[in-house]
């Protein structure tokens, strides 16, 4: 993981990723200087999600596709885009956990928990990514609920709201199974960083 995460940018993919992650931090420092402490709270909760697909070693695409969409469910939350437009919840619900879900599902993996995105029967992934998908959509909830109970009363929860969320977050979730079932999203090793790494069998059934 440090490997990765140490490893400079080479191509634009690469660059673009790295640049959403410089975003990122300057959007917490600017949010605390110029705006609420909750919005510079919201926008370092996105910070995580930044980082670990290229800590993960995760495809560039990939990489820059999360970063854009982890920074979009951030700052719509500061720009009250949410309320201003009816669907953007619903699609970010979908967008921003099925990202979540791939990368959860990576360090599952990585962690030796379950693995579900290398060497496994593509119905692995196709049966518990969507099952991240919602356990993630459900703490998404309850941490939206803690805010709207402790911290400001702009945060709108209610019992539609929250399963029309979770039920966006699962679809999120079984396209993100679907895509993981049909490729790899992590990096492909350099020559010499494969001919250093021992050779594996491939189990996939």
């Amino acid at each position: 993981m440090k490997e990765d995460f140490l490893r400079p940018p080479r191509t634009a993919a690469e660059w673009a990723a790295d640049a959403l992650r410089v975003i990122g931090i300057l959007g917490v420092i600017a949010a605390a200087i110029l705006l609420q402490p909750t919005d510079a709270g919201i926008a370092a909760l996105a910070l995580p999600a930044l980082m670990l697909p290229r800590m993960l070693g995760m495809r560039a695409w990939f990489d820059a596709a999360a970063g854009a969409i982890v920074l979009a469910a951030a700052w719509s939350n500061v720009f009250d885009l949410y309320a201003a437009i009816w669907w953007w919840d619903l699609a970010l619900h979908f967008a921003c956990t099925a990202v979540l879900a791939v990368i959860t599902a990576e360090i599952l993996t990585r962690t030796g928990v379950a693995a579900i995105t290398a060497r496994t029967p593509p119905r692995t992934p196709l049966v518990l990514v969507p099952m991240i998908a919602l356990a993630l959509s459900a703490v998404w909830e309850m941490i939206e609920w803690f805010g709207s109970v402790y911290i400001s009363d702009q945060i709108h929860v209610g019992y539609q709201d929250t399963i029309g969320d979770m039920v966006l977050g699962g679809l999120g979730g079984l396209v993100a199974g679907g895509m993981l079932a049909l490729m790899d999203v992590r990096r492909v090793p350099d020559r010499t960083q494969a001919a250093a790494e021992p050779v594996v069998s491939d189990r996939r059934g």
